[in-house]
């Protein structure tokens, strides 16, 4: 058995590090490491097995290092999502991940990417012409290319951000939903607003849209368009069909950089519909200017309970196509 004591240092308090939930975290520390965990003196006594003492020791020092580049006490998300890092991806340097960080609104905290694909994608963003996130949900696909967007916006590496998504049902007739034609496709873009504002404060960013620097549209709304100097985002592109993704991709003007995200596995396309998000996989991959990135359960940084729900979800059909077949 070993025992080691870890102090928390630059005004970072054990109540600050645990998010407010000392008894729930540090139990929830033990349990994930296997050790046991002892309060005591502003610090943590650690005891356990060797191995599994020095894993948890690693996960302080990041909780430290995490707090000193914040500048501020952790919520229970960053304290959930860190603790999954850290056992996730034992013996990698999540340091690197915190040096892609992205610099949104002052007014709003750093976005951070949670995973090496994440990570991957933040880069890729940064560097090429046009970027494919695919992935399932909950892998912040839509939620880092608004945070990138953002940030080059207020970088003055281009002078205005278009957001759209086509306006699909899912399940449901748009024709029957209440109010005029704006009020009926609100829903369908309420998701990009709600990333928006997580970026910037709801005022400034209702001041851009009234501005027309920020656009958020319909895709049916691109046809015809020319988008230069702009940061586009095409968001759930999984219902798309291949003559309007050739239609989006096409608006590019000069200085314009375009991220595709989209989610195979959610597809409300017709039976026999094509969905242009494949056909750009297919036809595009070769191309050095365009990169696609792909996610897996393991970078879902919502709830820990969507990776075993979507699993589930994966299994079970994956059981019923074996049975058909």
């Amino acid at each position: 058995m070993a025992e080691e004591r870890f102090y928390f240092e630059n005004g970072l308090s054990l109540h600050g590090a645990c998010a407010g939930r000392e008894v729930a975290n540090l139990q929830m520390i033990g349990s994930s490491f296997g050790v046991s965990i002892a309060a005591r003196d502003g610090g943590v006594t650690i005891s356990g097995e060797p191995e599994t003492v020095r894993q948890a020791c690693g996960f302080f020092r990041e909780l430290q290092y995490f707090y000193t580049q914040r500048g501020r006490d952790l919520d229970q998300r960053d304290f959930e999502l860190l603790l999954k890092a850290v056992r996730r991806f034992s013996g990698q340097d999540l340091r690197e991940l915190w040096r892609e960080k992205i610099r949104v609104s002052p007014r709003k905290r750093e976005v951070l990417p949670r995973s090496f694909r994440q990570m991957e994608y933040v880069r890729a963003m940064r560097r090429k012409e046009v970027v494919f996130g695919i992935g399932p949900a909950g892998t912040g696909k839509t939620y880092l290319a608004m945070a990138v967007a953002v940030s080059e916006f207020l970088e003055g590496n281009c002078s205005r951000i278009i957001l759209t998504r086509p306006a699909r049902e899912s399940g449901e007739n748009l024709g029957f939903l209440p109010g005029n034609l704006e009020e009926k496709i609100m829903p369908y873009l309420r998701p990009l607003y709600d990333a928006l504002y997580d970026m910037m404060p709801a005022e400034e960013a209702a001041d851009l849209i009234q501005k027309g620097v920020i656009e958020v549209a319909p895709l049916a709304f691109m046809r015809g368009r020319t988008l230069g100097d702009a940061f586009i985002i095409l968001d759930e592109a999984q219902n798309t069909s291949p003559d309007q993704m050739l239609m989006f991709l096409t608006r590019m003007g000069f200085h314009s950089r375009c991220v595709v995200t989209g989610d195979p596995s959610q597809n409300d396309l017709k039976c026999g519909e094509g969905s242009g998000l494949l056909k750009a996989e297919q036809v595009l991959s070769g191309l050095p200017e365009i990169e696609f990135c792909h996610f897996t359960t393991a970078d879902v940084v919502r709830h820990a309970l969507l990776e075993k729900i979507i699993l589930a979800f994966t299994a079970k059909e994956t059981e019923k196509k074996c049975s058909s077949s």
